[in-house]
């Protein structure tokens, strides 16, 4: 059975599908009031929302799916794919709406009914800014990259539509029909800007990119809740793969403790990143014993078998914890 978080994904997915297809409707029944190339470059826009709401809707359900022998780390890169899709098909969108536009300013259309045009895509923004805030919401409570991105997607066409209807406004008080254009051309940059940044982030993540931001929360937290027996930690690697989160590092104990007593020093560690990043967290921790050296940055109180008198204490940071190296006096 899939994760509750994933089938609450899988439910809002298909309400952004269910908006997306009316939201067009409206949109195309406001073009055909108004003949603006404006708000035919925003219902082309939501032709993308459909698409990228379907292949979204596929990826979550894939993404859903429990890992299994061919895929040993499940599914999650599936939301990565999907959003470099959606990503693919903003960039494609915004590229003809300049073309349009272009066009629009040699073979000028007379235009219709600006009211109507203007009342109908007020309403669509209101509600794309709401379905988009609702999805960014959830899609950072469950952790998944394909509700963030859409969520995203959702506001960034409501700005789009916003500008839209700005400029429809300037058209019906000035009369000045080539302002029609010049929104539209506008709208597309700012929709082939999202495209590119939202294409950077899915690419990165295929790639298994390290989340530096995440990192720096990892790190912060483990300096906070460090205990004494945690004498070191290195060679850590998060990755995120839909809404779980992969975790390997290698921590050092004292190297008198028993196999079990070890073992329940990586059960705190467990406990304190899933406590913080929630409880779809797959760790794979090897325990090294301490080495001579490592009583100089050791802070354990009452070790019987301390050679050396602690000097100073090693403060995890994104650059020295993702080192394949223990750390010591003058390596750190």
């Amino acid at each position: 059975m899939p994760h509750e978080s994933y089938k609450e994904n899988i439910r809002i997915q298909r309400w952004v599908l269910l908006l997306a297809i009316l939201l067009f409707s409206v949109k195309v029944i406001a073009w055909f009031f108004t003949n603006s190339l404006a708000i035919f470059s925003d219902a082309l826009e939501s032709i993308v929302n459909i698409l990228a709401g379907a292949v979204g809707l596929y990826s979550i359900s894939l993404a859903s799916k429990p890992r299994d022998s061919d895929h040993p780390y499940g599914h999650g890169k599936a939301e990565f794919i999907s959003a470099a899709f959606e990503s693919f098909f903003i960039l494609i969108a915004g590229l003809y709406i300049i073309y349009r536009a272009i066009e629009g300013f040699f073979y000028p259309e007379e235009l219709g009914q600006l009211s109507t045009g203007i009342i109908l895509m007020v309403a669509t923004a209101v509600i794309n800014y709401i379905g988009g805030y609702y999805c960014e919401v959830k899609g950072k409570k469950n952790q998944s990259l394909q509700l963030i991105a859409a969520g995203k997607h959702l506001k960034t066409d409501t700005y789009s539509t916003m500008a839209i209807v700005i400029g429809l406004v300037l058209i019906k008080v000035t009369g000045i029909v080539h302002l029609d254009g010049v929104v539209a051309i506008l709208a597309a940059l700012f929709i082939i800007f999202t495209g590119i940044r939202m294409m950077r982030i899915s690419i990165g993540g295929m790639m298994d990119e390290a989340d530096k931001k995440l990192l720096e929360r990892m790190v912060a937290l483990l300096n906070e809740k460090r205990n004494e027996n945690w004498i070191d930690l290195h060679n850590m690697r998060v990755i995120r793969y839909g809404s779980t989160l992969h975790c390997d590092c290698h921590l050092t104990v004292p190297w008198y403790l028993n196999v079990r007593e070890a073992h329940e020093e990586v059960t705190q560690l467990r406990k304190v990143i899933e406590e913080e990043f929630g409880t779809s967290v797959e760790m794979f921790v090897h325990t090294d014993p301490c080495m001579d050296y490592s009583c100089r940055i050791c802070s354990k109180v009452n070790c019987h078998v301390r050679k050396h008198p602690m000097e100073k204490k090693i403060v995890w940071t994104v650059d020295n914890i993702v080192r394949d190296r223990k750390h010591r006096i003058g390596t750190v």
